[in-house]
């Protein structure tokens, strides 16, 4: 089977079920190894579909959870290309999406493995706290970008015993005023910004909020798929050193 995926999200699934030498065209976010042979696409909100269509993939792996891909779904629909549109919200959505493409392609004794990995990681990646910390995930500086409520970021936060200190606010990502960010009165903030060059946590730190801040890549946390554990590994490492402080009595 032909295939080929427009978010890193989807080619990072296809990567861990050991997929990628079926793809014939990606996008040119994804960064996955074993790619070099796959047409490249652009980027995932200006995929090049008439590219596309000429890598005649048999399926396409489409995406809902990039904010504004609706677009470039109708286009590749409209093209009439065979396309499937994954759309997790949650950790429990991430791991059904990883058996749905394991059973795609007639794999789904790996796409079980990857899914009950993913959950058995987090699962061990839990942490009970009396109290639970309110953590701020940002996914751009200017204006600042967080995750809210209908993120797989609530989810994964609840996970390993914190909570999104958003998640009282509607949607999957808002704009924030910086009152606003002060007034959900994060422990934690974490530097998930996404297509960034580079991670700069002393901007966030420059705000004077007094919150300690961590980077994780965007690719460890804003891609649902099975490298959210990269994610959820540093963000417990961030919970633990809080503890700490707050022993020491920071």
């Amino acid at each position: 089977m032909r295939l080929a995926s427009l978010t890193c999200s989807n080619t990072d699934i296809l990567h861990a079920l050991h997929a990628t030498d079926r793809l014939v065209a990606v996008d040119s976010h994804s960064d996955t190894p074993g790619l070099a042979h796959a047409t490249r696409l652009g980027p995932d909100l200006n995929i090049d579909v008439d590219a596309l269509t000429r890598a005649r993939p048999d399926l396409v792996l489409a995406s809902l959870s990039v904010p504004g891909m609706e677009r470039v779904v109708q286009a590749v629909q409209a093209a009439g290309l065979n396309t499937v549109i994954l759309d997790p919200t949650s950790v429990p959505d991430t791991a059904a999406t990883i058996r749905q493409v394991g059973a795609l392609l007639d794999l789904p004794e790996r796409g079980e493995e990857v899914a009950a990995a993913l959950e058995a990681e987090l699962a061990a990646l839990h942490r009970a706290a009396p109290v639970p910390a309110r953590v701020l995930v940002e996914w751009w500086p200017k204006p600042i970008i967080a995750a809210t409520r209908d993120s797989w970021v609530t989810d994964l936060l609840s996970s390993l015993g914190a909570v999104n200190a958003l998640a009282e606010r509607a949607g999957r990502s808002s704009p924030l005023t910086l009152d606003e960010v002060r007034a959900a009165r994060p422990d934690l903030i974490v530097c998930s910004w996404c297509g960034a060059k580079k991670l700069r946590p002393e901007v966030i730190e420059a705000r004077g909020l007094g919150v300690p801040v961590v980077a994780v890549p965007e690719s460890g946390l804003g891609r649902p798929g099975p490298r959210l554990i990269e994610g959820a590994r540093q963000i417990r490492a961030a919970l633990d050193t809080l503890d700490v402080l707050d022993a020491l009595g920071r």
